[in-house]
């Protein structure tokens, strides 16, 4: 039997939607929103009223009819930690949901959307594998200061989702092998996967690990005080720091990585250096994960927007290659990563999770 799956993407200023059958996409759509659409809701959660309309509208366009539908999943938000999975839509998930437990973000409407749209065809509504994903070992979340404790907040979809195509691709089970992904875009994440748990990752959102094009990664941490009482920065721009206007954002005014390596191609010593920078400090993060994992690594996966980059790939390789093979899974399709976490509970392949 053939599932149909309506997989729903919300972003800061656009919806992306996709409907398959099985693992084939059937259409795709990127709804954007101008500010003039959502100045008037006061919150995050006051859009999906709207959200759901457009997308409904985009899908009435395509002539298809929702009614084919076996599951409706959205991107996973800001509830409360949970380990990796595919988890039912349910009440408590959409209180937290509405109330933004652990904060609010555009994803935090992806399974309101998608139990909205479920519930019209009294169909099973789904969220994979959200940024709050934690597997971490109680070891790894220690730090010198007793009142701080690290966090895991990842690239976590897209992780397990190339993970588990990895280990198909090679006649395994994900929960079979140790892997080392790296996510690589406008955020940085290295996760060490053992077994099928993330037991250590960066939080790339919140200062840890690799800069990346927009974030400032790992800084000596006298320095940042340092820097907060000397220029009198405020918590709001020390965080714009951290997450948006640092990383390449700081050395250059961009975040287009393109733009850094044709700076490159021009003769630029400084790029090439701070570039070069970056591929050293996510190497250097893969072989903490390595160390994480008692040396037993089966492949080191490269991922996101970033390892379409040969330049960047390649130095990364140069450094890390002698852990394990290396294996690039360019690009972050998070659509098509929530319609195999959706397909997997149809199948039968997992069972679906309760969040509580």
């Amino acid at each position: 039997m053939a599932f149909e799956i309506l997989a729903i993407n919300p972003g800061s200023t656009s919806t992306k939607i996709a409907v398959f059958k099985d693992e084939e996409m059937i259409f795709e759509e990127k709804i954007s929103h101008s500010t003039e659409d959502l100045k008037e809701f006061r919150t995050i959660f006051d859009q999906y009223p709207f959200r759901k309309k457009v997308i409904l509208e985009a899908i009435e366009k395509r002539q298809y009819n929702i009614n084919n539908l076996n599951a409706v999943v959205g991107r996973g938000g800001l509830i409360k930690p949970v380990e990796g999975g595919t988890y039912r839509v349910n009440e408590k998930m959409l209180e937290d949901l509405k109330i933004g437990v652990l904060g609010e973000h555009a994803s935090n409407l992806g399974g309101v959307l998608a139990y909205e749209i479920a519930s019209k065809i009294n169909a099973p509504a789904f969220i994979v594998d959200p940024v709050v994903v934690d597997e971490m070992e109680p070891i790894a979340k220690i730090t010198g200061v007793p009142k701080i404790k690290r966090k895991s907040i990842f690239h976590a979809l897209n992780q397990k989702a190339v993970a588990k195509r990895y280990a198909k691709n090679t006649g395994k089970k994900y929960e079979e092998l140790n892997l080392i992904v790296a996510h690589m875009g406008g955020g940085i994440t290295v996760g060490a996967h053992k077994k099928g748990k993330v037991v250590d990752v960066n939080n790339g959102l919140e200062g840890e690990g690799p800069f990346s094009p927009e974030r400032a990664g790992s800084l000596p941490a006298m320095d940042v005080a340092n820097l907060i009482f000397k220029e009198n920065m405020s918590r709001e721009e020390m965080k714009k720091l951290i997450a948006g206007k640092g990383g390449l954002v700081a050395y250059f005014g961009t975040n287009d990585a393109r733009e850094i390596g044709a700076m490159i191609d021009n003769g630029n010593t400084e790029a090439k250096l701070v570039y070069e920078a970056m591929a050293y400090r996510i190497a250097r993060e893969i072989g903490a994960c390595a160390a994480t994992l008692s040396g037993k690594v089966d492949a080191v996966i490269l991922t996101g927007g970033l390892a379409y980059d040969a330049r960047l790939v390649n130095w990364i390789k140069e450094r890390v290659s002698f852990i394990a093979p290396v294996e690039v899974f360019p690009g972050e399709d998070e659509l098509k990563a929530l319609a195999e976490g959706a397909l997997r509970v149809l199948r039968g392949e997992e069972v679906a999770k309760e969040y509580s």
